[in-house]
């Protein structure tokens, strides 16, 4: 008797970073996002499944989109792949959807471009309530220059001097689409989206924003780090609690793409 076919899944995961050391599974008693969602997504499937994701995050980074794909024999529908996974999880872990894709979907390779957000409680005296959920500057930014400074980063560009020292990419040339920063009350917030993103990226590319917005460097700072090509030279690297992984954009496929576009558009709310 022959296998049942496999039928390839999209799920989106939304999760609060601040309990877990990271996405990717590590060794038994490290608590990660992917070792809590294959073990609930194994036991709806009742077999044991594999997770592709499409973009890993560092200890302390949340998600708001999480896109993640699995193969599965099992019947389900989507509902049940919902229910039963969040029945599975703890609370500051929760599947929005799953949807069926093409077998040749893959959640990682068939992006064309990520998103994140980083939030920045901007206030004399430090926050209680979101203190794992915003970065705290007590200095005043000046978020319209932090806006002006970052279009300087827009385009391709060698991002040598916003990346981690011990990141592994073989290349260190990105496409930043486009950059927006803005101010709602206490919150002073970045969405950012490229086709893809270096190690501690969007993190140092914070970090070099609030020492615009404190008057500390001029407008032009973040254009020049560029050409210098030295991270020696790039400023602090943001906390990661104040860092969003937003969503992925896949525009191959439509089923997918049309769930995840609203979440991604600038000038979103802050998510506080």
């Amino acid at each position: 008797m022959s296998e049942p076919l496999q039928q390839r899944w999209c799920a989106a995961i939304e999760y609060d970073g601040s309990g877990f050391r990271g996405w990717q599974a590590q060794q038994p008693g490290v608590r990660t996002v992917q070792a809590l969602v294959v073990d609930a997504l194994s036991y709806v499937a009742d077999h044991p499944v594999e997770v592709v994701c499409a973009g890993r995050t560092d200890a302390g980074v949340h998600a708001l989109n999480q896109l993640v794909h699995f193969d599965s024999h099992s019947r389900r529908p989507e509902r049940a792949w919902v229910l039963g996974s969040n029945s599975r999880l703890p609370d500051d872990i929760n599947v929005r959807w799953v949807a069926p894709v093409a077998a040749d979907f893959h959640a990682r390779y068939s992006a064309r471009s990520r998103s994140y957000r980083y939030v920045i409680w901007n206030r004399p005296t430090r926050t209680a309530l979101g203190r794992h959920r915003a970065a705290w500057v007590y200095h005043r930014l000046d978020a319209d220059a932090m806006h002006r400074a970052a279009q300087g980063l827009v385009g391709e560009h060698d991002f040598t001097s916003f990346r981690a020292v011990a990141c592994q990419s073989p290349t260190p040339w990105r496409s930043l689409e486009w950059i927006q920063i803005r101010r709602d009350d206490d919150l002073v917030v970045m969405d950012v989206r490229a086709n893809a993103f270096l190690h501690h990226m969007v993190r140092n590319i914070a970090g070099v924003l609030m020492t615009v917005g404190k008057g500390e460097a001029s407008e032009d700072w973040p254009a020049r780090l560029l050409g210098l090509r030295d991270r020696r030279q790039g400023g602090i690297t943001a906390p990661a609690q104040g860092l969003y992984f937003v969503g992925v954009r896949y525009p191959d496929y439509p089923e997918v793409d049309d769930k995840t576009r609203p979440a991604q558009e600038p000038m979103l709310p802050g998510p506080l």
